[in-house]
């Protein structure tokens, strides 16, 4: 990326924020634009997730090969599942409503 791309900003941080960037050795700069493409894309998501699951994550990926776009098929099959006990709940919460 050409430095006539680039823009200089001022950007407040917590310090333990910055010290966990500073300690992992990232350049902050390209984190912030990496983030904010991701975030700004119509393509990605971000997921807040347990340190467990993050681990397992972290544990599969590396160790398959596998990448996100791998990983989208049963992310699709899991938002359905999770579709489908919302429509089953809320269909349970109607027969109760309506017994009253």
């Amino acid at each position: 990326m050409s430095q006539k791309n680039l823009k200089r900003i001022s950007l407040m941080l917590r310090e333990d924020q910055y010290q966990q960037v500073h300690e992992s050795g990232l350049n902050l700069s390209g984190l912030i634009r990496d983030l904010i493409d991701d975030y700004l894309s119509d393509f990605k998501i971000t997921l807040s997730v347990t340190q467990e699951t993050r681990e397992l994550y972290d544990m599969i990926i590396s160790n398959t090969g596998s990448n996100d776009e791998d990983l989208e098929v049963y992310l699709k099959d899991s938002l359905k599942l999770l579709l489908r006990d919302k429509i089953k709940n809320m269909q349970n919460l109607e027969k109760e409503l309506s017994k009253k």
